[in-house]
Parts: C-alpha cells; structure tokens; sequence
C-alpha cells in the first residue's frame, strides 16, 4: 500500500514524487517512457541547449563587433544534435538519481488505472496491480495536429516538436505553422544557422497572450534577421511540400524541404483509465480545484493534463501543491504571477498582466517604459542590440501587476518580478530594493523610475 501513486514522470510528477518521498511517504511513480517527460525529453531542455549552440554560434560569426576576429566560422549540425542528446541523457540519469536518493519506486511502463476500492486507489501494470492512498495524475500533453487536409498524406516532410529534434540533417527551407512560443523558438534556431524559415500564423501577431508591444518588437528583430511572416493566415491545404494559406482573401502558398506543425498542444486523459474513475474534465483537460483536486476523493491531477498553463514550472508548482497538503501544510496554486519566457536571441519574458489583458478585465492601471540601453550592462554586452522593460502599476493599490521584457538576458531576470507581483509589492518598496550594478536587472528598477 503507498501513500501516494503518481502516473506520469515529467515535471509534475518527479517534482512531487521528489517533494513526497523526502517528507516520508511511501511513493510510486510510473513513466511508460523516459523521466523527466515531454520537457525533459523532446522540449524544455533539448531546444535550449540546440538554441545555446546556436547562440554560441551567431557570437562567433559577430564577434567582430566586440573585437574579437574569428576566421572561417562554422558549425557542425551533427555535433549539435549529439551534444543535446548528450545533454538530455546525462539530466534523466540526474531524475533518476534523486528517485532513488527519496526512496520513490519507479515502475517502467504503461500504468492503468482500474478504480476506487474500499481501500484506495487501484492501478495495474505489467500485470502486477498496486494499491494508494492517493492517486496524482500527471500525463502531460501531445502536440496537436490539426486536421488540414493533405497534411497526413504528407509523410516525413511533417514536423512536431518530437520529430525535429531528431532531424539528421539541416533543411535548407523550413515553414513553420504557428508563430507561438514553440514556433519561434525553432524558426530563430534554424534561421541562425542559415536555413530559409517562413513562418505562417493565424493570429494578427506572433506569440500570442504575450505583451502585443514586445511580441512586435521581437518580430520586427527576426524579420530583419531574414525570417518570413505570414500574419493573419490561415493554412487551408498542404500539397507534398507546398503550404496553402488564405491571407487577405486570397489563396498564397509557400514551399519548405520541411514543414513544422506548432500549433499548441492538448492534454492528454485517455488510454490510462481515467474514465474508470468518473473524472470531471474541463476543456479538454482534467478539472482541479486551487488544491489541484478533482472531483474524485482522494484524486489529484497536476501538469499540462489540466489544461490549463502549459508549462514546466507551473506543473512542478502544481506537484509541490499536492504534496503540501497531503503532507499537513496548508497550501493553494496561484495563477497570477506565472512567468512566460521565449528562448529567442535575443530573449523574451513577462509574468502577470499585459496591457491587453488588464483593460479586457477592467483593471485601472499606469504603463511606463524604457530601452534596454537604460542598463549599462546590456550596452556593454549587446553591442547594436535593442529591447524594452515595461511595467504595469494597479492604480488602485500602486502594485507591480505585470513586468514584460525583450532583451537578454531577461529570462535570468524575470524571476525578481515574479517576486514582487506574488508578494503584491507596491512601486514604492521595489523602488527601495538595492540592484547590484552594473546588471541588467537594473533596468527594472530605473522602470519603476519612469513612472
């Protein structure tokens, strides 16, 4: 009998297996494939350490700039995707070490949920059947491909997520179907290293949800870099590799060695049971409370499979949540201060309200602005580069209500402004928080002097 069973290895699940099994309870997890899941595995880590390649890559071709001359520049795309397996390899073998560090017994294989008994939860596999106290589901999610006709017969000139990162060699023409988070991060990889990328999207501007500003100075940086835009467009039809795609009213198309379909993902909730156990879903995804609870006693669900905020650290938040309170300590999952990073060069970040979605909730509220220029660090080390810090203030209560970034390294940064959002901090004590300098940081509080 365990205390707590958890389907599902990825950053929900090995977080909460992690937190549970080192305050002492009797843990079981099961993964039908490699730990650390679809982050670990075929997003998250294998996209930053191609885009650092990349990155590393475009300082050398430029170092000139800085005074630095490098002759014959070049890369080698095999070692690339050998240094990232690498990479991925080396940190499921570290999941997999701290599994055994807190006594969590790991099962290999397709976990199957049969039901409530009197005395728990009960989940087989491989024919040997297991007992828990508790039940956490954290299946995660699977790119979604929509139904476009002539994309299934397609064949291996069709892309997701998972299928990139194993290409063997550099297409010399990418076309990517959807300009979100996933999208530009894979259109700003191969655009560095000299592939033709075109994006198509069929929203009015990339990275949608972003802050708009920040999505459009971002767009206008790559389109500069080479990368084509597509806005507004609808992909109606693929021919071999040929993109059909209505824009303004008329039918345009677009051609690629490779197309890549990124055009989100969806929970997944079906073929481990679930139905057997009379979960209530909620838009495709498993619905939980702010204790991420379902419906079901004793059942808790964290993760993509939610539906709800699609991202790594959000899940480990959720899994920690679960635990938390299994564990006597009170606890709930907030929402409102989740950062939102794209691992572009340069980078984006933001955490809690944009413009947009502040006035769509009627919240009254103060912008202020400044270039990243403001920050001698970022001069010094981004020589022609551009970005932006903005800041939103609640005029009611004079709180940080969202920070949005563009520039590096941003990502490193926004943490300090999920901080002060989820701490409800007014202008006035942030403006009092000592900033070593000279950083980028920096640039956030001479923001908070803008006002």
């Amino acid at each position: 009998m365990f205390d707590l069973i958890i389907i599902g290895g990825g950053p929900a699940g090995y977080v909460a297996a992690e937190r549970a099994g080192h305050k002492g309870l009797k843990v079981i997890l099961f993964e039908k494939k490699s730990m650390g899941g679809v982050c670990l595995n075929e997003g998250c880590i294998p996209t930053k350490t191609m885009l650092y390649s990349a990155k590393t890559y475009e300082n050398a071709l430029h170092g000139d700039k800085y005074g630095i001359f490098a002759e014959k520049v070049s890369f080698d795309y095999a070692k690339i995707v050998a240094r990232k397996n690498k990479v991925v390899k080396k940190l499921v073998a570290g999941v997999e070490g701290k599994m055994k560090m807190h006594h969590v017994t790991v099962v290999k294989g397709e976990a199957m949920i049969q039901g409530r008994t009197p005395k728990g939860v009960e989940v087989t596999c491989g024919g040997e059947s297991y007992l828990g106290a508790n039940l956490l589901i954290c299946t995660g999610s699977e790119a979604f491909v929509p139904p476009i006709p002539g994309l299934a017969e397609a064949g291996d000139i069709i892309l997701t997520n998972r299928e990139i990162l194993d290409l063997k060699e550099q297409p010399k023409s990418l076309v990517i179907i959807g300009g979100g988070v996933i999208g530009m991060e894979f259109a700003t990889f191969y655009n560095s290293l000299g592939t033709e990328v075109i994006v198509i999207e069929m929203l009015p501007e990339i990275l949608g949800g972003l802050d708009y500003e920040v999505s459009a100075m971002m767009r206008d940086i790559f389109t500069k870099k080479g990368i084509t835009f597509n806005l507004n467009s609808k992909v109606v039809k693929i021919e071999g590799n040929k993109v059909l795609f209505e824009k303004d009213g008329q039918t345009q198309s677009v051609e690629g060695d490779k197309i890549l379909v990124s055009v989100g993902r969806r929970p997944i909730t079906k073929g481990f049971g679930l139905e057997n156990l009379n979960v209530e879903l909620f838009k495709g995804g498993i619905k939980t409370d702010e204790k991420m609870r379902t419906n079901v006693p004793n059942v808790y669900a964290a993760g993509d499979v939610t539906g709800f905020s699609l991202l790594a650290h959000t899940a480990s938040r959720e899994g920690e949540v679960v635990v938390n309170n299994l564990t006597g300590r009170a606890d709930r999952m907030r929402y409102n201060a989740i950062p939102g990073v794209v691992y572009t060069n340069p980078e984006v970040a933001g955490v809690g309200e944009t413009e947009e979605s502040a006035k769509t909730k009627g919240i009254a509220f103060k912008v202020a602005k400044l270039p990243m220029a403001y920050a001698g660090r970022f001069v010094a080390e981004n020589e022609g580069g551009s970005g932006l810090c903005k800041v939103l203030i609640g005029e009611k209560y004079g709180e940080v209500i969202g920070v949005h970034m563009l520039g590096n390294p941003c990502s490193e940064m926004i943490y300090g402004a999920c901080m002060a959002i989820e701490q409800e901090m007014t202008l006035e004590q942030l403006q009092e928080v000592v900033f070593p300098h000279p950083t980028v940081s920096e640039i956030f509080k001479e923001t908070l002097f803008a006002f």
